[in-house]
């Protein structure tokens, strides 16, 4: 008798924990789908254009930059920190790849590593300035943009552009993949997906958490797969899967795996949540902040590199132009749409991929029906200050759980 009263309370404790925790994790990407999937449906009825292959391929296209640079971004924000240069460093790091190969005609790979480079080292030196002095993050990195902006017009040369077509830099942007080895690519994909998934099931379980086989793995999969077979078929009808999307389908893959399966990203989400805790556990807060802020100035250059591949080309406006205003906010919100907390602790990598498609359809709608560049500045700011309004209720209601 006296061991089931003991009992008792258990069964209606677990239940409340386990919402808490999805309401913080899994379940955010939740209202984001449904919230993306409402805005393709809303811009299939107003543009006959919107859902045709050659359409979505240039959206796809489209959000790979900006969430590529989210997805750096987001490293940042777990551990409760930003980085207002990541447009800045993105620009910069363009110019510097393109001067080596229309100045110093280095070799493109060659080129595109020193500008990836340089993005780590500003990374790593914005974090390493804020864990040393203490200043804080928002502070140090929009300085930091500035200085780079400068950089960045005194590096061009004196027509303001480099021109980037025929160096062999446009191949990393203007390849595609069709047919059976596009196919292939869709299945390692799914592997990719399943191991990840599986992976994260068993560390659940090993953990006492309730982890159920088809809301852990075979839903998310399932979803995953039907998503890429039916991307794979609307750009099969045009010239196959873009370069682009493909590196940053990779690097969403990479980054889910450091961020879900490694010590590094425990660590990044202790910090995030107390970082005087972590501290005390033996964590090395500073060191893994630094890296935090590296892997997103990599991220963002490579992105900048990326972009410029794209349109053949580096001048002013490279990064966003001069203080990187839209492309700023675009992967700031595309991070925080995608259900990244702006207070650290909370959200996961494929969060960004997310915000990026709401982002790119918010823009590449309102182009359809013609509305005014202004426009699409105003709601994607509503959406981040919406997003960020729903993450702070989420904090308040699993907080005290």
């Amino acid at each position: 008798m006296t061991t089931q009263t003991v009992d008792t309370p258990t069964p209606t404790a677990t239940p409340r924990r386990s919402l808490s925790e999805r309401l913080g994790n899994e379940l955010r990407l939740l209202p984001v789908a449904l919230g993306l999937l409402a805005l393709w449906l809303f811009f299939a009825t107003q543009s006959d254009v919107f859902l045709t292959s050659r359409n979505i391929n240039n959206l796809l296209v489209q959000s790979t930059v900006t969430g590529i640079i989210a997805l750096g971004l987001v490293f940042v924000l777990l551990v409760g920190e930003i980085d207002l240069s990541v447009a800045a460093t993105s620009g910069i790091s363009a110019v510097l790849m393109a001067k080596g190969v229309v100045d110093f005609g280095l070799p493109v790979p060659l080129a595109i590593a020193l500008g990836i480079g340089l993005g780590v080292l500003i990374g790593a030196a914005s974090g390493r300035w804020v864990t040393l002095i203490g200043v804080p993050s928002f502070v140090v990195t929009l300085g930091v943009g500035l200085v780079l902006n400068g950089g960045q017009l005194l590096m061009l040369p004196n027509t303001g552009r480099y021109n980037l077509l025929d160096t062999g830099v446009e191949t990393l942007a203007g390849t595609f993949v069709s047919g059976p080895l596009a196919w292939v690519l869709v299945m390692f994909g799914i592997a990719g997906m399943l191991v990840l998934k599986l992976a994260d099931l068993r560390e659940r379980r090993a953990q006492g958490l309730d982890a159920p086989l088809m809301g852990t793995v075979i839903v998310p999969v399932g979803g995953v797969a039907l998503g890429l077979a039916a991307v794979t078929l609307f750009l099969d009808q045009q010239r196959g899967l873009p370069m682009p999307l493909i590196l940053f389908a990779v690097l969403l893959g990479v980054m889910s795996y450091v961020a879900g399966q490694t010590r590094f990203g425990l660590y990044l989400y202790a910090i995030g949540a107390n970082a005087e805790a972590a501290r005390r556990a033996g964590v090395k807060v500073d060191r893994i902040k630094i890296t935090a802020f590296a892997i997103a100035g990599g991220l963002a250059a490579f992105g900048g590199i990326l972009a410029a591949s794209r349109i053949l080309g580096v001048s002013v406006s490279s990064g966003g132009g001069v203080g990187g205003g839209a492309l700023l906010l675009e992967s700031i919100a595309a991070a925080v749409i995608g259900g990244v907390s702006l207070f650290g602790g909370r959200g996961r990598v494929i969060g960004a991929l997310f915000g990026a498609l709401i982002i790119a359809t918010v823009s590449n709608g309102l182009n359809l029906m013609g509305v005014a560049n202004e426009a699409r500045l105003i709601v994607t700011g509503l959406l981040l200050v919406f997003a960020v309004s729903i993450d702070r209720g989420i904090e308040r209601l699993a907080g005290p759980g």
